[in-house]
């Protein structure tokens, strides 16, 4: 992979089989996370998220696809609370409205998190020229 691939934001085949296999692994385990809300939803029995393989590919994504990740830490820094709102329990076994709309905001947001992780591995790597400019912009002062 020389300079000009990386101007033109290719990637390696390396790099993007293991871009493509640790987006499959995160996909995976938050379509499996989806499941088990949407067994909560109908049993009101609290779950375990899982977590691991996003803790295993965190590194390539944050080299890949650093954008996505941001999105992807918000719904797993979030699960401790949504499980914890799955457990909490009102009179005759309620889930408080705050509890049931923590719940599915996560949800929605994982859904969301899926959709762009899927996007951003088919989308070409950023450029480097791209980066700069990000840099540039987002170091520029407003002289207002």
């Amino acid at each position: 992979m020389g300079f000009l691939d990386r101007l033109l934001g290719r990637r390696s085949a390396e790099r993007q089989a293991r871009l493509e296999r640790a987006a499959a692994d995160v996909d995976r385990e938050l379509a499996a996370n989806i499941e088990l809300a949407s067994m909560f939803d109908q049993t009101q029995q609290a779950v375990v998220f899982e977590n691991a393989q996003f803790a295993r590919h965190r590194d390539v994504l944050r080299a890949e696809v650093p954008t996505t990740l941001v999105a992807l830490v918000s719904v797993y820094e979030r699960m401790t609370a949504t499980e914890d709102a799955m457990e909490r329990r009102g009179p005759a076994n309620t889930i408080t409205p705050d509890d049931k709309e923590l719940i599915q905001t996560w949800e929605g947001d994982v859904r969301d998190a899926r959709r762009r992780l899927r996007v951003a591995v088919a989308a070409p790597a950023a450029t480097l020229l791209g980066r700069l400019l990000a840099r540039l912009r987002g170091s520029k002062k407003s002289r207002r």
